[in-house]
């Protein structure tokens, strides 16, 4: 007869990531210690990543410098010129034949000493090619700075409800040919009954934009081909709706590829509200960019015709 699985574990142990504002227990995958060594690698922050080097790098040179030491006890100095005989001097020693620095005054004397020095060196540079790789790797790795909006807005344009997205190239370098997509999910039921989540590519008003700079507005009308359409704050929340920002463009300052995205939740969007305008012309022609008010959204009600007038050239032109 067969064996029964055992039940699975509920406890709440595991690897914790959050995503689009939810946290998530991660359980039943295997981990091993060096298991996707580089992906952990590129994604650690500068501090962590120095530190966890620090700290492979002393615990080598430790586990040597108590190799030569247990030789000197054992009568059989590995390490000529050791003023002490003891394990710091034995560490120094070490830590020197680790970095392949060799100052001389202390050297193998030994078979055995020759021995753990070649297969130190031999550790020694092997780690500092893979470790200037990393840095390497960690510094030319493209990022775009692209700030994107805290809230979306449904706001009226050209007599129609819409939807908007609002992000800025934070470096004001040009993003050559940018395309930029909307995207929706949310729960839906199949005809058996079962709920799974869906994306839906939101139709934009523009998707491209040959030369980033500034900041760009995205559109998508409500209408009746929207799946947006006829749905409120309630209706969002009932099929855990999200809505997803991506762009991709050319930086014409490194020559790669950038891209960035934002995850909004449903309770991100401001109703009957529109977007802070950021662009003021000033007495000498030039236009005063203000991001102190990049995040702010003004509800219908307070708005006037001044706040009106400049939307239209930050909506669509920049």
């Amino acid at each position: 007869m067969a064996k029964l699985p055992k039940p699975r574990d509920h406890t709440p142990h595991g690897q914790g990531i959050t995503l689009a504002g939810r946290h998530f227990v991660i359980r039943g995958l295997k981990r091993h210690l060096f298991g996707d060594f580089y992906y952990r690698a590129m994604i650690a922050s500068w501090p962590r990543f120095f530190l966890s080097a620090a700290v492979v790098y002393l615990g080598v040179a430790a586990i040597f410098a108590l190799a030569f030491w247990w030789g000197a006890r054992l009568g059989y100095p590995p390490v000529a010129n050791v003023q002490t005989g003891g394990f710091l001097d034995h560490f120094y020693f070490s830590v020197e034949t680790l970095a392949t620095v060799g100052y001389g005054d202390m050297h193998p004397q030994t078979q055995y000493g020759h021995i753990l020095a070649t297969i130190e060196i031999f550790l020694g540079t092997m780690s500092i090619a893979v470790l200037t790789g990393l840095v390497f790797a960690r510094f030319s790795q493209p990022k775009a700075q692209i700030l994107f909006t805290q809230k979306l807005v449904v706001s009226r344009y050209d007599g129609k409800p819409v939807l908007m997205a609002r992000f800025a190239n934070a470096r004001h370098n040009l993003i050559s040919d940018a395309t930029a997509k909307l995207w929706m999910t949310r729960l839906e039921t199949n005809q058996e009954g079962a709920r799974y989540r869906r994306f839906h590519a939101l139709k934009l008003d523009r998707s491209e934009n040959p030369l980033f700079a500034l900041s760009w507005t995205l559109i998508h009308v409500i209408d009746e081909t929207s799946l947006l359409h006829d749905m409120d704050a309630a209706a969002l929340e009932a099929a855990d709706v999200n809505l997803i920002v991506t762009v991709r463009g050319r930086d014409e300052t490194s020559n790669d590829d950038v891209h960035a995205r934002r995850i909004y939740r449903h309770q991100d969007i401001d109703w009957h509200a529109s977007f802070a305008d950021i662009l003021t012309p000033s007495a000498d022609s030039s236009i005063i960019m203000d991001y102190s008010r990049f995040h702010d959204t003004i509800p219908h009600n307070l708005l006037t015709n001044e706040n009106r007038r400049p939307e239209e050239t930050d909506r669509r032109q920049l």
